[in-house]
């Protein structure tokens, strides 16, 4: 049953590595997809593996052989390391999309001219920028 769960830290270490370079070298493509779900898969696959021997055998983790214990060790110190670049790989990913439908929003308001200004009662001039609809193609 451990040897079950290093096999799946393995699995999602080797898909959070694949997708952190795809994404960092920037050949992504639809296969992007792909891997998350993959990676969702693994990740549930985990979560399973780990509640089962929770739930079978309550402290697992000291009972284990040494040479399996350093295995799980050096399984998690990769998963973790790996966990950390495609965190980091996503975030820059994340703002780099927000930063650019930032742009093509300013620029839409812009070419479109949809602002107005206002007059108010007491003299007051009060602007508003008319929302610009901006649909975004879903595919990579």
């Amino acid at each position: 049953m451990i040897g079950n769960l290093i096999d799946v830290i393995s699995s999602l270490t080797l898909i959070m590595q694949e997708e952190t370079e795809r994404l960092a070298n920037r050949t992504g493509g639809r296969d992007l997809a792909e891997l998350a779900t993959v990676k969702v898969r693994l990740v549930g696959m985990l979560e399973t593996a780990m509640a089962r021997l929770e739930r079978e055998q309550e402290h697992w983790a000291d009972t284990i052989e040494e040479a399996v214990h350093a295995r799980l060790l050096e399984a998690l110190l990769a998963l973790g390391e790996a966990s950390a670049a495609n965190a980091a790989v996503l975030e820059r990913q994340i703002d780099l999309s927000v930063e650019m439908i930032g742009a093509i929003s300013t620029e839409a308001k812009r070419i479109a001219g949809r602002s107005t200004t206002t007059y108010g009662a007491r003299g007051d001039i009060s602007s508003f920028d008319a929302p610009v609809p901006i649909a975004v193609n879903s595919e990579y």
